[in-house]
């Protein structure tokens, strides 16, 4: 790679949920791609450029722990504050936490450390709608 970065990312804790686990959420065992082009975008992006991650290292042995934490079982109605905000009405938005929290059990990784290797692809940006 002539052209590119080597970023070090690390943290006390990390989850990289997997789709197929719904009510316990699972980590995957390593960063995903899309999981560092996201920190790479966080850090510089511009609408013309896409960044491609090269190479991913795991620098940490890779360790899980369990935890448990509160969640909000629903979400709020969006659809009957949007009409109510176009017609001119007052909108209340909210949610009774006390009612809708439940607790979820989540296995994630701890001491993670990584290794981001990528570099940037131009490309070419005609405005927002692009």
């Amino acid at each position: 790679m002539a052209y590119g970065v080597k970023l070090l990312v690390w943290g006390d804790f990390a989850s990289f949920n997997r789709p197929e686990m719904k009510v316990e959420r699972v980590t995957y065992d390593v960063i995903t791609p899309s999981a560092a082009r996201g920190i790479l975008e966080a850090i510089y992006w511009k609408p013309e450029m896409r960044w491609v991650v090269d190479r991913l290292r795991v620098l940490n042995p890779i360790r899980f722990t369990h935890v448990r934490r509160n969640e909000i079982k629903g979400v709020i109605p969006v659809k009957g504050a949007i009409s109510a905000a176009m017609k001119g009405e007052p909108v209340e938005v909210g949610i009774a936490v006390e009612e809708n929290r439940q607790q979820r059990a989540a296995m994630i990784m701890r001491d993670v450390r990584y290794g981001i290797e990528a570099h940037v692809e131009v490309r070419k940006y005609e405005g927002p709608e692009d």
